[in-house]
């Protein structure tokens, strides 16, 4: 007998563009220094998108060609494509049409999801349950941020944790109990206050004012976003794993988002698990927002094995914050 209608992962898709801002750049544009960036970040470098009039869906688009040239289908074939982002190319049209348009995706509709560093994991529910529905076979979701592009390069607090670029799965049906099994998604709007970029929406539009104001870069109270985010992932992925009836043995990864080593671990350690399931790979890219997670699926795609229980946790600004349970529908290898 088959179990309920649930939505796999089938493929991984990612991209980042080639040019990297290191810590040594950094030292030579602000008052920072290497060891000061790693013991508090764990980042080494990060992605920089080059080039007049790029945005997000440049990096967006070679990542979801990468995830159909994997799975064997055409752009044409998608149903519908979310893209999570906090960096749209404009305000309107969502970032997610433009994508289509330029990767050939004729037969899908399209919406952007904003919710920070948690956007793909929202998105990833928000997926599951179009599948889920028995309407859609076939979906895609993809976190793309040019975060360089509201970087303060001149605020040593923030321009040291961001970079660019893009992961992306697709989402198909399955009744052999693979796919998201299970999330747990929060939202606190106090938290407006605390991780914010205040103008160029309604209620500030751009004006010669908020430019010279810089309002329109990222502003973070780091101690009070740190306090927040290492309880709210902590707890949301602990209270996911008990409800589920599971413990740290059970669970083949963590893939956390990647804003900071030390809230990484912290939820690490709640849920009672060694250093080696957890994925990492801040120290390459950096935060990319909405992509770190899949970029983490993607770079470790080759070590996940089908059947594999992993949990997914994610932080971010407004406060958006949350876990899901996905379990692995296929072996790299075997493809």
């Amino acid at each position: 007998m088959s179990q309920k209608m649930t939505a796999a992962i089938t493929a991984v898709g990612g991209w980042v563009p080639e040019d990297k801002l290191t810590n040594a750049d950094l030292e030579r544009m602000v008052d920072t220094n290497d060891e000061w960036i790693v013991t508090r970040t764990g980042i080494k470098e990060r992605r920089i998108l080059k080039g007049e009039g790029k945005g997000s869906s440049d990096l967006a688009a070679p990542a979801v060609l990468d995830l159909c040239r994997k799975r064997g289908i055409h752009p044409a074939e998608i149903d519908c494509l979310i893209c999570a982002t906090v960096t749209p190319d404009m305000m309107f049209p969502a970032t997610a049409n433009i994508i289509c348009n330029k990767i050939g995706a004729v037969n899908a509709w399209s919406f952007d999801v904003g919710a920070a560093c948690s956007g793909f994991l929202f998105s990833l529910t928000t997926a599951a349950s179009l599948i889920e529905s028995g309407r859609y076979k076939k979906v895609v979701l993809v976190g793309a941020d040019k975060m360089s592009a509201i970087v303060d390069y001149t605020d040593r607090t923030t321009c040291v944790l961001f970079g660019d670029g893009a992961g992306a799965v697709l989402l198909e049906p399955d009744d052999q109990g693979y796919g998201v099994l299970d999330s747990l998604l929060k939202v606190d709007g106090s938290g407006k206050d605390y991780l914010y970029q205040r103008a160029g929406g309604s209620a500030y539009p751009a004006s010669i004012e908020t430019v010279t104001r810089k309002e329109h870069f990222i502003y973070q109270a780091g101690q009070a976003v740190f306090k927040f985010a290492v309880k709210g992932m902590a707890d949301a992925a602990y209270e996911l794993m008990e409800r589920n009836g599971l413990t740290g043995d059970d669970i083949a990864w963590l893939v956390p988002h990647q804003a900071n080593k030390r809230i990484i671990d912290a939820t690490a350690n709640r849920m009672s698990l060694a250093p080696e399931k957890v994925m990492l790979n801040i120290e390459r890219y950096g935060n990319t927002t909405a992509a770190t997670i899949p970029l983490c699926l993607w770079d470790y795609e080759k070590d996940i094995r089908k059947g594999d229980l992993i949990v997914l946790a994610a932080f971010g600004g407004g406060f958006t914050w949350g876990a899901t349970l996905v379990r692995w529908a296929y072996d790299t290898a075997a493809r």
